[in-house]
């Protein structure tokens, strides 16, 4: 089906050619004739499905009638431009993100021929930063904000916009949101909003908590769940590398100086790792950066300019950039560290392989978290050939009780241990003496 088919203006078909999508995916395709409808939704979908462009081309079109302005009452600030479509995402880098995916197609639709829409104000709002520059750039009022809901809340209380003029609302990563314990601010903003409004409500997962909130927003919404498609999906090559947690490191500039990879993405669990590795890449002359939590917003950004633009090869990261970072064309991803849930790991290894691109899903198995895999590929229904690469053949045997069960949430139950047991352990296997790593 091709995207002429979902009853977009041609600007948008303009832009969405510029953008070298082919065909829309499966999310898109039932997402934005409903969006145009003005119809309620409630999608799940994988990481790297489209999501963005579902919600976001069919709100530009709906808006597309100008940038209308509301006079300013005297005694007051009420904006220009009242806030007609509200985004709300969990972290900083997935606001980025889309607020940058709306301008790029905006700047499309002004090329191929002057539109309203092309004249829609966009304002992308998040905390890590000064809040002054947000507020100035909040001067007018926008059509379309992009918010995470702490900042967002910030700005209504310095009276630097108001909300009840909303037409559309998205929620986008809604588990992901209320896991970060969002869920107080999400119902203050939910008060805020006016009654009758378009709601998007879109979430990886629904646990229960997720689906008592989407009860909350949507109005006999169209459900568009993808989940048919096995996670092991022809994109994404998924493998398994058996190795002993001390020669990890040794490994990866192994296969980093065999394969030549231009860049890969590797997840470690804690800061303290993403530092340490980092640091060990360095000293093997491999161009490395960490990126994790303790970052500002401007040297995150930094980072990943650096690394989409080829200047880094390896970017050692914690779970803050396992969802709302777009890296193009990125054909590795690193389970350096296995991640502890596996709706984490989902979202680990969809950072490769979007957009109709293929991508490789690397994982590094030592004897201790055999068992712990062997839960993630029965939660995904797939099996990774326990590969040896020659010379780092791994000679560590299991030294402590199997991990058993999954929890609800997606994490793995069985034996729990005390939060310092485990950053010992972890440094445990990150450190060890030169001889053994350089």
């Amino acid at each position: 089906m091709p995207f002429s088919s979902l009853g977009l203006l041609p600007s948008l078909l303009h832009a969405v050619s510029e953008k070298g999508y082919l065909a829309p995916t499966a999310i898109q395709t039932t997402a934005i004739p409903t969006i145009l409808r003005g119809h309620d939704v409630l999608g799940s979908a994988q990481t790297g499905s489209g999501k963005t462009a579902a919600f976001c081309l069919p709100m530009l079109q709906l808006l597309q009638d100008g940038s209308s302005t509301t006079p300013r009452a005297s005694g007051t600030i009420r904006p220009n431009r009242p806030v007609r479509a509200l985004i709300l995402v969990p972290t900083r880098e997935l606001a980025a993100q889309i607020g940058e995916s709306i301008l790029t197609t905006l700047r499309s639709m002004a090329e191929y021929r002057a539109t309203p829409a092309a004249s829609l104000k966009i304002a992308t709002l998040f905390g890590g930063v000064s809040i002054n520059p947000q507020m100035m750039a909040m001067r007018g009022g926008a059509d379309i904000v992009v918010a995470t809901p702490g900042r967002l809340l910030d700005l209504l209380d310095h009276n630097a916009l108001t909300i009840g003029s909303v037409r559309m609302l998205v929620l986008d990563e809604a588990d992901r949101l209320l896991d970060m314990g969002f869920a107080e601010e999400i119902g203050r903003i939910l008060a805020l909003l006016p009654k009758q409004r378009q709601n998007v409500f879109l979430s990886a997962t629904f646990p229960p908590e997720v689906e008592a909130l989407a009860e909350k927003i949507v109005q006999n919404p169209t459900r568009i769940a993808i989940t048919s498609e096995p996670l092991a999906a022809p994109a994404i090559l998924q493998r398994a590398i058996a190795v002993d947690p001390k020669r990890r490191t040794q490994l990866l500039v192994h296969l980093l100086k065999e394969h030549k990879w231009p860049r890969v993405l590797a997840f470690v669990a804690t800061k303290y790792a993403a530092d340490y590795v980092t640091e060990k890449l360095h000293r093997s002359g491999i161009k490395a950066a960490a990126f994790h939590g303790d970052f500002s917003q401007g040297a995150r950004e930094r980072v990943l300019a650096e690394f989409k633009a080829g200047a880094l090869q390896v970017l050692v990261a914690t779970d803050v950039a396992a969802r709302g970072i777009d890296i193009p064309l990125l054909p590795v991803v690193l389970n350096y560290d296995l991640p502890r849930s596996a709706d984490d790991y989902t979202h680990r290894i969809g950072r490769t392989g979007r957009a109709g691109e293929t991508g490789i899903a690397l994982n590094f198995i030592s004897a201790d978290t055999e068992a712990h895999f062997r839960l993630i590929e029965n939660r995904h229904n797939v099996h990774c050939p326990r590969e040896q690469i020659p010379g780092f053949e791994p000679v560590e045997t299991v030294t402590a009780a199997p991990l058993i069960a999954a929890d609800s949430n997606g994490g793995i139950k069985g034996r729990r241990k005390s939060k310092k047991d485990k950053l010992r352990e972890a440094a445990a296997a990150t450190i060890s003496t030169p001889e053994q790593n350089d």
